[in-house]
């Protein structure tokens, strides 16, 4: 059975989704010269500063051009749907944000990305523009918290990469930019769950299977397999399952604050997010920790599929300021 979707080509789709997200926000945005998947920040790079280029697949939109814009990130190259950018866009994108103190390259941890975000990064060592990685990795149901390497980058990403993008506004040099980028990533925790498929707007198909009456806790923002699929349970019983993971691996202390970001995976309306987060406000208050900030809708999407996830951030001095720091971004303002 196909889906149904507003497009026109399915091969067209991303080509004529930037064109459309250009349209709409040239005052925030515009592509590289004969490169339009590599999309720059109109107010964000300048000279001395540390330029920060994301990027990864199309249909997880507002990531990752959604944050492209003065305080956060500089650039985004964009792939295909669920497919990492190739080379040439990603070099496009980090020559056009090149202050001369470097570029820190920000991608969440999947094979592709890693692949081709490295290979962009040596052929621009031939150019002598000096470029670092800093990998997403906050899914905790990814992999065990022994292995927090092997992790998945997801719905955290806008947390990191706000921080990121934060102290490269405010001109950290390159190391701490770096250092600040990685201390963020450590101290972010996502676990989701999903209640129906999305699909591709190439196939018009569904791209897993799940029962009417099941969800699958932990899936993956391209459908990749959870830790457990099981009967549909209400609101409060999945975002206790969700909460109860992220806070035994957080490890805070009362009185702590955190950044909380309830996101729905594409479908999943504002009413439930919001009976998601009025449970996690609960979760934390009996914890004793304080809410300094918080996000509920689409941040971090997988096309149209059904389900939420919940992040939190556990901040300390540091990442609140920077989390506070301002931000103006075509999909995103703080």
């Amino acid at each position: 059975m196909k889906t149904k979707k507003l497009i026109n080509a399915g091969a067209d789709a991303v080509d004529e989704m930037l064109q459309g997200v250009l349209a709409a926000h040239p005052e925030h945005l515009y592509a590289a010269e004969g490169m339009p998947r590599a999309i720059i920040a109109r107010n964000g790079p300048r000279k001395g500063k540390v330029g920060l280029v994301i990027g990864g697949g199309s249909g997880h939109e507002p990531t990752f051009l959604g944050y492209v814009g003065k305080g956060l990130a500089d650039a985004a190259a964009i792939g295909n749907v669920f497919a990492s950018p190739p080379p040439d866009p990603i070099m496009a994108c980090a020559r056009a944000v090149d202050g001369g103190a470097g570029v820190l390259f920000m991608h969440g941890n999947y094979a592709g990305d890693v692949m081709n975000f490295d290979m962009a990064a040596e052929m621009l060592a031939l150019d002598e523009i000096e470029v670092r990685t800093v990998l997403t990795t906050d899914d905790v149901a990814s992999a065990p918290s022994d292995q927090g390497e092997k992790r998945r980058g997801v719905a955290g990403n806008v947390f990191i990469f706000k921080v990121a993008g934060a102290a490269c506004d405010l001109l950290y040099s390159f190391d701490e930019v770096e250092r600040a980028a990685r201390h963020a990533n450590a101290r972010t925790y996502t676990m989701g769950v999903a209640l129906s498929p999305c699909s591709l707007p190439q196939t018009l198909k569904p791209n897993f299977q799940i029962g009417e009456d099941e969800m699958e806790i932990g899936m993956g923002i391209h459908g990749e397999p959870g830790t457990a699929r099981g009967p549909l349970k209400s609101a409060d019983v999945v975002t206790d399952e969700l909460m109860d993971n992220i806070l035994r691996e957080m490890k805070a202390d009362r009185g702590d604050r955190v950044a909380v970001l309830v996101n729905s995976l594409g479908s999943t309306p504002m009413m439930e997010l919001y009976i998601m987060m009025r449970r996690v406000k609960a979760r934390l208050d009996d914890a004793g920790l304080i809410i300094h900030t918080s996000l509920v809708g689409n941040y971090c999407t997988s096309l149209e599929m059904a389900g939420a996830s919940v992040t939190l951030m556990h901040l300390d001095d540091e990442l609140r300021r920077l989390i506070d720091h301002p931000c103006d971004c075509a999909m995103f303002k703080r």
